[in-house]
């Protein structure tokens, strides 16, 4: 997700910098975004020049390279406690006229606010995958979210290409809200031996226009990451989020989807 919101950005003509744990994983966002890029072009989605576009990018292991930036987005994965601490590292090191913005789907602006010395210049950018594809940004607005930063993200996501959903903050705001629902009913149906995942997606990809359906949906973006996320709306809205046991033990087993090889799919 992190490469995939530096590609979104290099694309609008920004410098972007990508900071990450250690050097291994900096090599690693570096290669990812570079061969997205890459991808690109072949594709024929992008031109110009290859070589000016990945002189604007640059990776790090260091919160210091931060201070001249005027937007940072955090792409940690969904764990609150995760999040707080890269949030606040990283809010150490702001100028003072810079942005900060989380990439969650579920957890709340709000409180991930509470620690940030200026909860102000706060918000949600909740970017959707495959990010450079993907058409749709969820604005999410928290309790201390001034209305001059939700102004200038609504110029980001514009910047990007892309159109802005702004949204309260709520659990699992509307995007994540919706679509767990959807998904955690399918793979009941899955359960309950109703259809295979196949029909299931193609009943929602060929009746209601889906572009993908929510079971393949679920194995690009990581079962274990929907787990997480049910979960959470499971604590704060009750028993229509319970994770079915099917999700449960799928994850046990390992099977996460495409990034292991394996989940309501074969990607082998």
């Amino acid at each position: 997700m992190g490469a995939g919101i530096a590609h979104a950005f290099l694309l609008s003509g920004s410098k972007v910098i990508v900071v990450e744990r250690d050097d291994d994983s900096a090599r690693g966002a570096q290669e990812r975004v570079a061969a997205s890029v890459a991808a690109s072009f072949d594709r024929g989605a992008l031109s110009g020049d290859r070589g000016e576009i990945l002189q604007r990018f640059a990776t790090s292991v260091d919160y210091v390279d931060f201070a001249l930036c005027d937007l940072v987005v955090e792409a940690v994965p969904e764990d609150e406690e995760l999040k707080t601490a890269a949030l606040n590292a990283v809010a150490a090191y702001l100028s003072p006229h810079a942005y900060l913005a989380t990439n969650t789907s579920s957890l709340s602006v709000s409180r991930l606010a509470e620690s940030l010395p200026r909860p102000e210049s706060f918000l949600g950018l909740h970017f959707f995958n495959p990010v450079p594809a993907s058409t749709l940004i969820e604005v999410v607005v928290g309790k201390t979210s001034s209305e001059e930063t939700v102004a200038a993200a609504r110029r980001w996501v514009s910047g990007l290409g892309k159109t802005a959903v702004v949204v309260q903050d709520a659990p699992g705001f509307a995007s994540s809200r919706l679509g767990v629902a959807i998904a955690l009913e399918a793979m009941r149906m899955v359960e309950e031996g109703v259809a295979a995942p196949e029909d299931i997606d193609n009943a929602m990809v060929l009746g209601y226009k889906h572009p993908m359906g929510p079971l393949r949906t679920t194995d690009v973006v990581g079962l274990d990451v929907r787990l997480g996320i049910a979960e959470y709306l499971y604590s704060v809205l009750g028993d229509r989020f319970a994770p079915p046991q099917i999700l449960l033990d799928m994850v046990a087993a390992g099977e996460l989807g495409r990034k292991t090889g394996r989940g309501f799919y074969d990607w082998s």
